[in-house]
């Protein structure tokens, strides 16, 4: 008599990406808790929009700049380690943020501490997760990741805005450090650095199959740093870190962080403008997990130009949906959430074409790096527009024309990696194979 079959057991690679989500979820809460934060601050303090912003923009440029070392750093000592340091800083430094009477103290603990926490667990770990433990639906899987940012968002900033309103800022932002501090030792439990600690090859992989080896990192920062040379030196590196420059311009720096402002300037409660973001993170988690599935299956550059395209259409669109709170806002929710960070599993697959899995990690740090850098210069420079023209829209009307231009520079981008070269082999580094 046949016997059946034993039953198949779940992927632990599954239960990876379930805490990656969940730590990237919630530091994505951390980083959108600034624009609920930004006018309260200026009423009890009496600072200037530009001069919160400047704290704002050092923890998005920190956030960018650490990514590219917190990728050779995991490398190193491990996912698990790193990512616990991280939570750590961020719980310490938004726990802090309460205690603050000046600007410098803001800059030090939500720029500094806050962004520099946030930067070990930014997309440059969901990545590093989706090559190293994934051999199949590695696009799918960091679209969903990539989402647990808009999900943050969602659960996040309609719950602190709520708060804000009705007991001041300082009990939110303890409530944002008591979800981090919940979150350490789940990490310290559950987290694995590779499939092979536990005998496993990535999800999807068999023996026969072809694995890049795992990188393990002497020096860490000379990785890094080597990786950033030959970057410098690669057409396809410019460009898609120059898109994500633009992205970065237009989403985190700009939408993220001055939408709520821009909405309580033309009188709409914060609570509503809250509840807006979270509708769009809603439309943007539909939107970057249907974006990992179209990068499995089409021409990349293609979907960016797409993604840019409609983009520079809202953020044109946007000062006029302002004027027309009914159903203006909520096309622009719409349009806009659908594309948010939709960008982000297409850029991740053609860095991978272009330079290799084993260094996609660190590759795509520094392309993180310059998406940040652009943040950065939205968010300081659309505060210091508000503070000194009284209003939003030149920045709205800016930052869409930087789409438009941009969708049509990704086309220019080599398909199917035409320009990678095998990885050169870098002094002080070992290679370890992915066994089972």
């Amino acid at each position: 008599m046949p016997t059946s079959a034993p039953p198949r057991r779940l992927h632990y690679a599954w239960i990876i990406g379930a805490i990656t989500f969940l730590t990237l979820l919630t530091t994505a809460g951390v980083r959108a808790t600034p624009s609920v934060l930004m006018v309260p601050l200026e009423r009890e303090f009496g600072w200037s929009r530009a001069s919160v912003s400047f704290a704002i923009s050092i923890n998005l440029l920190l956030y960018g700049l650490i990514g590219p070392f917190a990728a050779a750093l995991m490398d190193r000592f491990g996912l698990r380690r790193m990512t616990l340091l991280a939570l750590s800083a961020v719980t310490l430094g938004v726990a802090l943020s309460t205690q603050i009477k000046s600007t410098w103290q803001l800059v030090l603990f939500w720029g500094v501490l806050v962004g520099g926490g946030t930067g070990m667990t930014a997309l440059v770990l969901g990545a590093m997760v989706a090559n190293r433990w994934f051999h199949q639906s590695r696009g799918l899987v960091m679209g969903v990741l990539t989402a647990s940012s808009a999900t943050g968002q969602m659960i996040f900033l309609p719950a602190l805005a709520t708060v804000v309103s009705r007991s001041g800022w300082r009990p939110a932002v303890l409530l944002v450090a008591g979800v981090c501090a919940i979150l350490i030792p789940l990490v310290g439990l559950l987290m694995r650095d590779r499939p092979s600690e536990l005998g496993l090859l990535p999800y999807g992989a068999s023996p026969a199959d072809e694995l890049e080896p795992g990188v393990k990192a002497d020096r860490p920062f000379l990785l890094a740093l080597t990786a950033l040379w030959d970057g410098l030196h690669s057409r396809d590196f410019w460009l898609l870190a120059g898109s994500f420059f633009v992205c970065g311009l237009s989403t985190n720096g700009l939408i993220g962080t001055h939408l709520i402002p821009a909405c309580m300037d033309v009188g709409i409660p914060e609570v509503k403008a809250a509840g807006l973001l979270a509708a769009m993170g809603l439309f943007d988690l539909l939107g970057t997990t249907g974006s990992g599935w179209l990068s499995d299956r089409f021409d990349n550059r293609v979907l960016l130009s797409c993604y840019y395209g409609f983009r520079g259409i809202a953020l044109i669109y946007l000062p006029f949906a302002l004027r027309d709170a009914s159903w203006g806002l909520s096309a622009f929710a719409l349009l806009y959430g659908l594309d948010w960070i939709a960008t982000v599993p297409p850029t991740v697959k053609l860095a991978a074409e272009a330079f290799g899995r084993a260094r996609a990690g660190i590759m795509f740090g520094w392309i993180v790096a310059f998406h940040q850098v652009g943040a950065a210069v939205a968010t300081y420079g659309a505060g210091t527009i508000r503070s000194v023209v009284g209003d939003y829209q030149p920045a709205f009307l800016a930052s869409g024309a930087f789409c438009l231009a941009t969708a049509a520079m990704v086309l220019y981008i080599r398909p199917n990696g035409a320009t990678a070269e095998s990885d050169p082999e870098t002094e002080g580094l070992e290679s370890e194979p992915m066994a089972a």
